[in-house]
């Protein structure tokens, strides 16, 4: 049974996060004015509490504002972020697919809705869909690399944070807005349309929104098995045409109200979403997902004191799972059923040393039962309680200054372990660390360098598993004696952006202590139906990552509003472990686009190239190199650019592109030539 003490820390915890939030609430008053800082576009709040600009902040950020979502591909939020610098995706399936950072996934990458976890099953399998589709968020905001101590350890990767406006936290100009966004894609005859509406009067603001999206099975421009497999199991390629199970099918439906005043708000809002998808690693394999979630959230700005902000979260949600084997044969039936709060006090700006200071404290509680029930459930069910306090705080002297966060973190794991009857508790204490100091030598010009120290604790797989997992095509065996996974970060990074020329450049190396990797043991597993699988255990080693994004823009000719820019990007991470190099390790890339830009038109060419990956880990088959040719264009008819029609045409020479972190990458390559076109208005 779990500790006495782990119970009543996660009680205490939440309780104060919610009390905070009605507290909030019952204080406000008449309607709040924008702060001035937070109207600045470039303004990341993922990267900390007090919000920091993109070209003010040490670490590497990439921001995608409610603009280019509305014309953004309907798609899974791995496959969206794939191709940002240093992001790619988890490619399993297209309802399915993961952000992947810097080479990290699975529990190293948090994935946050408005700030709070998910709390579905998709860090435990990259065949588990996240509970959220990009067509919900205004903006979605990620935080590469392990410098932000705002998420506790499992963002020792990166952080996802998608933003929404369910909960409303102005009123909206006119009483009335929204988004309608409607698309269609060739490759998978795909269509998808989203809604948002928010209305408001006084001092009450409510929103409904909804998403549904239907693909079927994408084409592909080769046979679906690589020649490299083939080639080695001495099985046909097959044919090509379209890759086999990859539909999907999403309904999602959300709304929301909150009280607003001039020195705060308090709202709540409910989520429903149905998601059904098939698995591409089996002909007949699909799943079935289902999630109803509850937030509540308020904040409250304080007239005086050493406080400025006090933010208050909270979220509950309830998740199922379900995999079928036929139409009606269910199979494996995953459940994760938690909640989780947060408290965040901002403290008011202080003027020091001729320079400002900023800083932030914060707690934050979750609590999560996972649970496996079927033949394939390779994890027992599992209670996981997690407490941490954390502090960032920034002195910016304008030529130069100095930031620095700290935060410990208490995560408790009990299950009682396939094959046992006894539970098991792992207690893991962690603390993480980080420090950076920044200078702007001229103009437009700022260098910064932080130093970050990481703690992890394993994962409830990484310690528990013990069966044959479908989605990797192996048997995978947990270590309950796995200890806390550690990393130290240093991180290089340059903006600059003064006349026709801007970019950013971002450098890192970490070294890892206690680094979880899964390896094969040599061993294989023969299932019922005589099909053998290569069992593969959880083990630790050190490791060293190190690497670069870099991006930039130079405009060509510029008159008013309309530019003719050249853009570029590049990234690369190379990954190697005591025991050769890590697995799914992207391979470098490097992308230039050719873009327009006016009132009423844009358009852009863009080539993108991957190179090839021969560095892999045991069992593991390098991967070909690819180029893909993209065009796109955007028309907005209007003078108050409130309608968009845009259209996109992707993989133009129908190119054969396997993504080399993908699971699946050997059995299922990425979509051919793909047209899309679709409308969004705005009002």
């Amino acid at each position: 049974m779990r500790k006495n003490s782990a119970r009543s820390t996660r009680a205490l915890l939440l309780a104060f996060t919610g009390w905070a939030a009605l507290a909030g609430a019952a204080s406000a008053q008449t309607a709040k004015p924008a702060d001035q800082a937070d109207t600045v576009d470039d303004v990341v709040v993922t990267a900390s509490p007090y919000g920091v600009s993109q070209r003010a902040s040490t670490i590497a950020t990439e921001v995608l504002d409610e603009q280019a979502l509305a014309t953004a591909p309907a798609q899974s939020l791995g496959d969206m972020l794939a191709g940002q610098p240093g992001l790619r995706s988890t490619g399993f399936a297209p309802g399915a697919s993961r952000p992947v950072i810097r080479g990290l996934s699975g529990p190293r990458v948090q994935v946050l809705t408005n700030g709070i976890g998910m709390i579905d099953a998709s860090s435990v399998s990259p065949d588990h869909a996240v509970a959220t589709d990009p067509a919900e968020a205004n903006r979605i905001e990620v935080v590469r690399g392990p410098s932000t101590l705002m998420y506790g350890g499992s963002a020792i990767g990166g952080v996802v944070n998608i933003l929404d406006s369910r909960i409303p936290t102005e009123v909206p100009e006119g009483g009335l807005s929204g988004v309608i966004s409607t698309q269609a894609s060739t490759v998978d005859d795909g269509k998808s349309i989203f809604t948002r509406l928010t209305a408001g009067t006084g001092h009450f603001a409510f929103n409904i929104d909804g998403v549904r999206r239907t693909t079927d099975d994408y084409e592909i421009p080769s046979p679906a098995r690589s020649a490299r497999l083939a080639a080695e199991d001495g099985e046909p390629r097959g044919p090509g045409g379209t890759q086999p199970n990859s539909y999907t099918d999403l309904k999602a439906w959300g709304l929301g109200g909150a009280y607003i005043a001039d020195k705060g708000y308090f709202g709540v809002s409910y989520k429903d979403t149905d998601s059904e998808y098939g698995t591409v690693a089996e002909p007949t394999v699909f799943i079935q997902l289902h999630q109803t979630r509850e937030d509540v959230r308020g904040e409250y700005n304080f007239d005086a004191g050493p406080f400025k902000t006090v933010r208050a979260n909270y979220g509950h949600a309830e998740y199922t799972h379900t995999e079928f084997e036929g139409p009606d044969e269910p199979g494996t039936i995953f459940n994760s059923d938690g909640q989780e709060g947060r408290l965040d006090l901002v403290q008011r700006a202080r003027p020091l040393g001729g320079g400002t200071w900023n800083g932030a404290i914060g707690v934050q509680g979750l609590s999560r039962t996972f649970e496996a029930i079927g033949e394939e459930a390779f994890v027992p069910t599992t209670d996981i309680d997690e407490a941490g306090i954390y502090t960032v705080q920034r002195l910016d002297l304008g030529q130069f200054g100095f930031e620095g966060g700290l935060r410990y973190d208490r995560h408790t794991v009990s299950a009682v372990p396939l094959g046992d009857t006894v539970e098991l508790e792992r207690e893991f204490d962690n603390v993480s660390a980080s420090i950076a100091g920044f200078l702007r030598p001229a103009p437009g010009l700022f260098l910064g360098l932080s130093l970050a120290h990481n703690e992890r604790a394993p994962s409830e797989v990484e310690l528990f598993a013990d069966g044959l997992h479908i989605a990797t095509a192996a048997y995978e065996t947990g270590d309950l004696t796995l200890d806390t996974e550690k990393v130290n970060t240093l991180e290089g990074t340059v903006h600059y952006d003064a006349g026709r020329a801007s970019g950013d450049l971002h450098v890192y190396g970490s070294k890892y202590d206690g680094f979880i990797d899964e390896r094969p043991t040599g061993a294989t597993f023969t299932s019922d139906e005589g099909e053998e699988f290569p069992v593969y255990q959880f083990v630790q080693t050190d490791a060293t990552f190190y690497g670069f994004e870099a991006e930039g823009s130079y405009d060509l000719w510029a008159s008013g509003t309309r530019k003719l820019a050249l853009e570029g990007s590049a990234d690369y991470v190379h990954a190697e472990t005591d025991l050769g190099p890590a697995a799914r390790i992207p391979p470098w890339s490097v992308t230039g686009r050719l873009a327009w830009t006016s009132t009423p038109f844009d358009a852009s060419v863009e080539v993108r190239h991957v190179a090839e990956q021969d560095r892999v880990a045991d069992l593991e088959l390098p991967t070909d190199e690819y180029i893909l040719l993209n065009l796109a264009a955007a028309w907005r008819p209007l003078t108050d650019r409130n309608v968009t029609v845009f259209a996109e045409a992707k993989n133009l020479t129908d190119e054969e592109a396997r993504e080399h972190v993908s699971f699946l990458k050997d059995i299922a390559p990425m979509p051919g030539r793909n047209f899309r076109i679709g409308v969004a208005y705005r009002f």
